[in-house]
């Protein structure tokens, strides 16, 4: 086992992954910004390490002062959490060539999981369905045109090393095409330095339904269930629950099947979440693959029992599972609300400093926040203050839970998405298990 990881990331994930080091008795160093050196997670970590700046270029995605943090404190592996430089395949290179263990899959599954549209031929080949759409990436906007024409609209740009929604356009009819396709080029190019695009047919009512797993160094590999990740604005998630409500047995049985399947394509020995879209019919297609730990992690594990972050640390030591299939249990309903600091109206980013932080509590009711009264949540970064999870004997006693854990939050200083969230809960589509991509975010 690991004597002492360095933690390359912040706020909510980074307090995660330090408790469960500290569970392992493993001495923990969080790389921070400028910004973050009084967080909560700083504070708490065995040492801390300055890496630069609030601008995230100059702090949490620059590897030379980030491996350099590693290197003067002796840590024998890095935790990147999510987001920043967790699925970036050049930095687990990087560590690799220096003798640092990169808790995550190897650089060679990142990379090939991280082109989207390689992703996708990859899942095809290895028997799991995938929507109609383009071989690879598009070598410019007239392919995209013909390819349109031929699958029918809507259809839907991506960027092939996308993700959080950023470089992505649902296109409706053929004169907003080129229009789409040239924001898309922008946007990905400046989020993810590569302006390259695939498309694909965008499947109308659709619900986004994702399967965690699980791989050892050995080739042992499972899964953990599926989460509904639907409840989304602009392709941000906002709420997430497992199991999915409504799914069809031989639904639920493919689900599992093909993400297994890809999972086996890449060798992959880590924890990661094969993504799918599931159309009224109870039909599947595959999208992507995070070849990291989720945001909404935490509700897997509520009815589980298995510490995913505890795993991954095991699996990068080499351990094996040491458990199959069958022992994984399902137990009960999680649901976990994302609470941004942002105006729930218009989602506007709300920053500013934390003056009273009451966390909601009783049975059944997770917490996973860096909130502490005086923090200052800064303009730099995600605005996801504090994830709230319930856990109920099923889906009604959790809405129900989630909806008492809000009514006792208090957050001020700041607005926040609670509001949003206690409309959500009462809303009939979503109380019926009937939530799609599209008809939460048009009714609400």
């Amino acid at each position: 086992m690991f004597h002492k990881i360095l933690i390359a990331n912040r706020g909510e994930i980074a307090l995660r992954i330090l408790r469960a080091c500290r569970e392992m008795g493993i001495r923990t160093v969080i790389a921070h910004s400028t910004v973050d050196a009084d967080s909560w997670p700083v504070r708490l970590a065995d040492e801390s390490v300055c890496i630069g700046p609030p601008d995230p270029h100059a702090s949490y995605l620059n590897i030379p002062s980030i491996i350099s943090a590693a290197a003067i404190t002796d840590s024998e592996a890095i935790h990147p959490g999510y987001g920043f430089l967790s699925e970036n395949p050049a930095f687990a290179e990087i560590c690799r060539a220096c003798g640092i263990i990169f808790i995550g899959p190897a650089p060679e599954a990142i990379r090939l999981m991280g082109d989207k549209a390689q992703a996708r031929e990859m899942a095809k080949h290895a028997g799991a369905p995938v929507v109609p759409g383009s071989e690879g990436q598009l070598a410019g906007v007239d392919e995209a045109q013909a390819l349109a024409d031929s699958i029918g609209y809507p259809v839907i740009v991506k960027a092939t090393a996308g993700g959080g929604g950023r470089g992505m356009r649902v296109v409706r009819e053929r004169e907003a095409l080129a229009r789409a396709y040239a924001t898309c080029q922008a946007e990905a190019g400046a989020a993810f330095g590569s302006s390259e695009l695939y498309l694909e047919k965008f499947v109308e009512e659709a619900r986004h339904v994702e399967v965690q797993v699980l791989g050892d160094k050995s080739g042992m590999r499972l899964h953990l269930g599926e989460r509904d990740c639907s409840v989304q604005r602009r392709h941000q998630k906002l709420l997430e629950e497992a199991p999915a409500p409504a799914l069809l047995p031989e639904t639920r049985a493919g689900l599992y099947k093909a993400a297994l399947a890809v999972a086996n394509a890449v060798n992959y020995a880590s924890a990661g979440t094969v993504e799918f879209l599931v159309d009224r019919e109870g039909q599947f297609y595959f999208i992507e693959m995070n070849t990291r730990i989720q945001v909404e992690h935490p509700v897997t594990e509520m009815i589980t029992g298995i510490d995913i972050v505890r795993e991954q640390i095991r699996i990068a030591t080499g351990e094996g599972l040491g458990y199959k299939q069958s022992a994984v249990r399902f137990i009960g309903h999680a649901i976990e609300c994302r609470i941004n600091a942002e105006d729930p109206e218009h989602f506007v980013p709300s920053p500013g400093r934390i003056t009273v932080w009451i966390a909601p509590g009783g049975p059944g009711v997770r917490v996973d926040s860096h909130l502490v009264p005086g923090y200052v949540v800064p303009p730099h970064y995600d605005s996801l203050v504090a994830k709230i999870i319930v856990h109920g004997h099923d889906r009604g006693e959790a809405i129900a839970r989630m909806q008492r854990a809000l009514s006792e939050t208090v957050i001020e200083g700041v607005k926040t998405t609670i509001p949003y969230h206690l409309k959500l809960l009462a809303d009939p589509a979503f109380v019926a298990g009937e939530s799609t991509l599209a008809r939460l975010e048009q009714n609400l």
